[in-house]
């Protein structure tokens, strides 16, 4: 049967993919962004699974304001990077595994959780970013990876108490898939940000570490936390967090092994945050 052995949580800023993508990477202003993500790199080789399930957020790339899934799992054999109205970035097309999403769909579909399912739609920076800073400048991704799109754009948006239900949910989805697959479950987004109004450029580091602290050891409390702390503590764009406890509640019961923690500000207008989670 599948399984799930770690969770990786990372911010999916997009200057950073402008950064690698423009070779910036070494200069003084982002050296220690990248230099955060050196042991996950290798850390990833180690442990290469053989599917992500990237949870992240679309910026308006595959949906629009004329059609906002809560959820949309990605069930295609492939996805292109899209184009954000520059060009697509210069990175390798994702390869999905549509066997393993149809049946997350259908089970977690059954655990009356209402998914969308995509079967065509192309992947922005909030999924490519993360790989780029856990892969590196590859020609192909190591592995399979299932996109799963959360709505943190357009309010209503769901709880972060949905969201770790949710994770639950793939999980018992994951582990009932018969095939004997590794898979990893990427939260992406965050930390505190916002982008536009009067608090532009807000970062709260306090809020930033308890939430990595409170992700780490009690999760099922930090899922009750409502929106309108996140947008108060960590900017309007902060909700984005709340994809993170998908990844979390994918995990086991079990205390986890914390494998790396990094935090570092600022990178663009935003806080970088990053974990690894191995399950036990």
């Amino acid at each position: 049967m599948a399984r799930i052995s770690a969770s990786v949580y990372t911010s999916h800023v997009p200057a950073i993919g402008a950064a690698l993508d423009l070779g910036k990477s070494a200069e003084p202003y982002w050296q220690p962004v990248f230099k955060g993500y050196e042991f996950s790199k290798q850390w990833l080789k180690e442990n290469k699974p053989d599917v992500i399930f990237l949870v992240y957020n679309d910026h308006a790339s595959a949906f629009s304001l004329e059609l906002i899934p809560t959820f949309a799992i990605g069930c295609a054999a492939e996805f292109q990077p899209a184009d954000e109205g520059w060009g697509p970035r210069p990175v390798p097309k994702v390869v999905g595994h549509p066997e393993l999403a149809a049946h997350i769909a259908q089970s977690v579909i059954q655990d009356d959780f209402d998914l969308t399912i995509v079967n065509k739609m192309d992947v922005d920076h909030g999924l490519t970013v993360p790989l780029s800073l856990m892969c590196g400048q590859p020609e192909a991704w190591p592995c399979p990876v299932i996109p799963f799109a959360v709505n943190v754009v357009q309010y209503p948006v769901p709880s972060g108490r949905r969201c770790y239900n949710l994770g639950k949910a793939i999980r018992k989805a994951i582990e009932s898939f018969d095939q004997d697959l590794n898979v990893q479950v990427w939260g992406t987004g965050g930390m505190s940000h916002q982008l536009q109004g009067p608090r532009a450029g807000l970062i709260n580091k306090e809020f930033d570490n308890r939430f990595l602290d409170r992700l780490i050891a009690d999760p099922a409390d930090l899922a009750t936390l409502p929106h309108i702390d996140y947008v108060r503590e960590a900017g309007s764009e902060g909700i984005e967090l709340v994809m993170w406890l998908i990844a979390r509640g994918a995990m086991n019961d079990r205390p986890p092994k914390v494998r790396h923690r990094f935090y570092h500000v600022p990178a663009s207008n935003t806080a970088v945050g990053h974990l690894i989670l191995e399950n036990v």
